[in-house]
């Protein structure tokens, strides 16, 4: 008998912040579930990319220009979409970063924090990364009666790590509108949860992890030496629990959760 729990056939999924590697590695995941992705975001060369391997691996996919912080982008994004696809089944809000201003040297004064840095990253990582789509997005989904909303927390919104303390702050908050969202919809239809990776290396924090020479820098052996799998992670490795929170069967009675993914890191005291 056919185990359908994961498949994703006939449905839309919306993954903002595709143009990522870690958003990308999601979106493919949902591609090879059958799902048709929408690839969202303002680079159209990466978009077009992730779109190229999502369909060279069988799936179905689209890029669409939206700007995570511009609501009108995303409510003509949101249509374009309905028009072309029908519905939007899945949110995946994987945009996110962080800025070099609000990160904090050795040894420097939290006080002089500049706050234009710091509104900087929480407008991208919480009103940009979950507020607006999920806003957008969410009144498709109040309408259709059903719906999965998946938000990128992070490791570091569960454990205040040093230096970045603005991008810990903002997705700290992702994890609390989650829960706010999925009290709220949970008799709507529509599942809202979190997803926290560990520590996966990506273009945005390679030169805090690696030297040149491809060893590690004395943050990155830190990380290693508190990971019990002792390594980092793979973006291939949260295609699982991405189409396990997708799945409207495989994961029906979850919502509001904060699902972690970091080889035990979690599990250690630093």
């Amino acid at each position: 008998m056919k185990n359908d729990l994961f498949n994703l056939e006939g449905q839309t999924a919306v993954v903002i912040g595709g143009t990522g590697a870690l958003g990308g590695a999601m979106a493919e995941a949902l591609g090879s579930a059958g799902a048709k992705v929408v690839v969202g975001g303002r680079n159209a060369e990466r978009g077009q990319e992730c779109v190229e391997r999502i369909e060279g691996a069988g799936g179905k996919a689209i890029f669409q220009s939206m700007d995570v912080l511009d609501q009108g982008s995303l409510i003509e994004a949101r249509e374009a979409i309905l028009q072309s696809c029908g519905s939007v089944d899945i949110l995946l809000n994987a945009a996110g970063g962080n800025h070099p201003d609000a990160t904090l040297p050795p040894g420097a004064d939290f006080c002089k924090l500049p706050l234009e840095a710091w509104n900087t990253v929480f407008n991208l990582n919480l009103v940009g990364g979950v507020l607006l789509p999920s806003q957008v997005f969410g009144e498709a989904m109040l309408t259709a009666g059903r719906g999965s909303i998946i938000n990128i927390a992070s490791m570091s919104g569960m454990i205040p790590l040093s230096r970045v303390v603005a991008y810990s702050a903002a997705k700290s908050a992702v994890i609390n509108l989650t829960q706010f969202l999925a009290r709220e919809w949970a008799t709507k239809g529509i599942r809202v949860n979190a997803l926290s990776p560990g520590f996966f290396p990506a273009d945005q924090n390679r030169k805090l992890l690696f030297q040149p020479d491809g060893s590690y820098t004395e943050r990155g052996q830190q990380i290693i030496g508190h990971t019990p799998m002792a390594r980092f992670g793979d973006p291939e490795e949260l295609a699982g629990a991405i189409v396990w929170l997708a799945s409207s069967k495989a994961s029906s009675f979850v919502t509001g959760q904060n699902i972690v993914v970091d080889g035990g890191f979690s599990s250690t005291t630093i």
